[in-house]
């Protein structure tokens, strides 16, 4: 699913204007966010945050759990959950990685920090500057780069030679081409999907994942958003897009779509991009985003973005299995690795970050109570941060 990047990040964005949530467990906290100067200072919001180590069985906390509670709070308290200040690329270029596909790519922060590299969602969503915020950039060297036919790469919108797997060579084609030996992966939404297919691929070149709305890209979630299942939600916004495909044609949407996105008439693949696209970009925030629906209404980012989501569900996300990711979990288990998710979210609903929470609880779990899909949205972003810094904790604390 979409909306793994942010877009350039103003005090006007949303960041500046939600609440957010703390990262202690096994607690809920109501908070505040207040402006000052030209960053964000940030005191909480309401989230669950769930542990597989332990959990409390009775109303009353032993002296033991109320100490670690303390000591949780205390921990929590100190880590940074604002959004950094924006910053540009000190470098970028073109890696040709095949016959016909040539990605774009870009590294900002710290050029002798450790690497992290973003995965951004859609697939098809392309990176967006803001997307270099959540990481502290006098620790990491953030690397971003557009996947196979989308934002910057070229040729654009292309579906040849466009597979879950081609991008995961991509990425180890960028690594070795930067001379990278291990970093650290960030992923939402598809961005998550493409990250656990990418550790479970490689998981020694994998130091931390963090992860945000979780999409398994199994048959049960696609079918949730697109026949049906989020309309009953959002029915104002399912007719404009159930409305363009014919009462005949209706049994999948999915289908449906596919044929027109892949028509010989170019008006009709922009229409039908983009009706997919502003139907995902209405969805994607708890509270209604005009400047993200306003995205469907852009040729040239819906094309890309409707065009190659709609191929990687046509082909189940190239997968061999419907829980291949769940099932390939234990290649993963030893990573460190946060995974945040928005109570609300429609677009990737809790029940695939529940279910890899079920079969991978080593990972530490961040509901948050108020927020649906968007990485800015209410608490997530806060929370992207503040996993991020707790990554780059745990990395300081072992360096020799």
């Amino acid at each position: 699913m979409s909306l793994g990047f942010c877009p350039n990040i103003s005090s006007s964005h949303p960041f500046s204007s939600v609440s957010n949530s703390h990262s202690r467990r096994h607690c809920i906290r109501l908070c505040s966010v207040s402006r000052v100067s030209n960053h964000f200072s940030v005191s909480g919001g309401k989230g669950l945050v769930l542990s597989a180590h332990f959990g409390y069985k009775s109303d009353r906390l032993s002296e033991f759990q109320t100490e670690d509670l303390m000591a949780r709070e205390k921990e929590s308290s100190e880590v940074n959950r604002n959004p950094y200040p924006p910053i540009e690329p000190y470098s970028n270029g073109f890696l040709k990685v095949s016959d016909i596909h040539t990605i774009y790519w870009e590294q900002s922060g710290n050029p002798a920090g450790h690497p992290v590299v973003f995965l951004h969602g859609g697939p098809g969503g392309g990176t967006a500057p803001g997307n270099r915020r959540f990481f502290d950039p006098d620790f990491y060297r953030i690397i971003l780069f557009d996947q196979r036919g989308a934002g910057k790469s070229t040729p654009h919108a292309c579906l040849e030679d466009n597979t879950t797997w081609d991008l995961i060579d991509d990425i180890e084609k960028l690594r070795e081409h930067l001379e990278i030996p291990e970093w650290q992966v960030f992923g939402g939404s598809w961005g998550s999907t493409l990250a656990l297919a990418y550790g479970q691929s490689h998981p020694e070149k994998v130091t931390g994942l963090v992860l945000r709305g979780i999409f398994l890209l199994r048959k049960k979630e696609v079918d949730w958003f697109y026949e049906g299942g989020a309309a009953a939600i959002y029915p104002d916004a399912w007719e404009s897009f159930r409305d363009l495909i014919p009462e005949s044609e209706r049994g999948c949407f999915v289908d449906a779509y596919s044929k027109r996105l892949n028509s010989n008439d170019m008006e009709t693949q922009y229409a039908a991009a983009r009706a997919w696209t502003k139907w995902e970009m209405m969805t994607a925030h708890l509270m209604p985003n005009e400047e993200n629906i306003k995205r469907g209404e852009d040729d040239n980012f819906s094309l890309a973005f409707a065009r190659i989501e709609n191929h990687y569900f046509i082909n189940k996300g190239f997968f061999p299995s419907d829980s291949f990711l769940l099932d390939n979990v234990d290649k993963i288990r030893h990573i460190n690795a946060i995974i945040v998710q928005g109570r609300y979210d429609v677009c990737c609903p809790m029940m695939s970050a529940w279910d890899l929470h079920k079969v991978w609880p080593e990972a530490e779990l961040k509901i948050i109570q108020n927020a649906g899909h968007s990485a800015n949205e209410p608490g997530i972003a806060a929370e992207l941060v503040a996993a991020n810094e707790k990554l780059k904790n745990i990395l300081q604390k072992n360096e020799p």
